[in-house]
């Protein structure tokens, strides 16, 4: 299926869930990454959940970061430029929703991407290569491309891999793990 395709679908899938069924799903995924290798590091970037898009719940990863005492960096998109500020997550952080119901932080320490060792990334499919698609604006391909080459890309997924995305461009930045509620994903 073309990337147009597959986003129509997985967002009518992530639609049909009830409140319940992301809940169980956003732990069981939660759970499914602390089998993964990775938690030695000091910087994690994670995304807050658009609840409007039925996104995963990352509550529960945040909740893991935070019991390993790690650096939880957070976005702020800025829609003009199509570019992400990244900054860490103190308990002084605001968060508001911006005007597409993402939450953000309102301000604070500013982090560059060089100091991230992980960024758990949002999607709405992925393939068994480790390609992804999102909403479709390129941010977090962006982003991931200003990230260290050695930086771990985790892509979290309510459901299993395609065979194959069509279209893959050369700007597109694969992911190094992709994690479900009942698979890891290794690329």
């Amino acid at each position: 299926m073309t990337k147009l395709e597959l986003r129509k679908t997985y967002k009518v899938l992530r639609k049909s869930l009830s409140p319940e069924d992301v809940e169980e799903l956003s732990l069981k995924i939660a759970n499914q990454l602390l089998r993964l290798e990775v938690w030695s590091h000091d910087f994690y970037h994670i995304f807050l959940s658009i609840v409007e898009f039925n996104e995963i719940n990352t509550d529960y990863i945040l909740n893991i970061l935070s019991g390993k005492d790690k650096h939880i960096v957070l976005s702020k998109s800025d829609f003009e430029t199509q570019e992400m500020q990244h900054f860490l997550l103190t308990d002084g952080t605001r968060i508001k929703k911006n005007k597409h119901n993402i939450p953000e932080p309102i301000d604070g320490i500013a982090i560059d991407t060089s100091k991230i060792d992980v960024v758990f990334v949002p999607l709405l499919a992925f393939d068994n290569s480790g390609h992804r698609i999102g909403y479709g604006k390129g941010f977090y391909d962006r982003f991931l491309s200003q990230c260290r080459p050695e930086t771990i890309k985790i892509g979290l997924s309510f459901f299993r891999a395609e065979a194959q995305i069509e279209e893959v461009f050369d700007t597109d930045i694969k992911l190094d793990y992709c994690v479900t509620p009942e698979e890891v994903y290794r690329f």
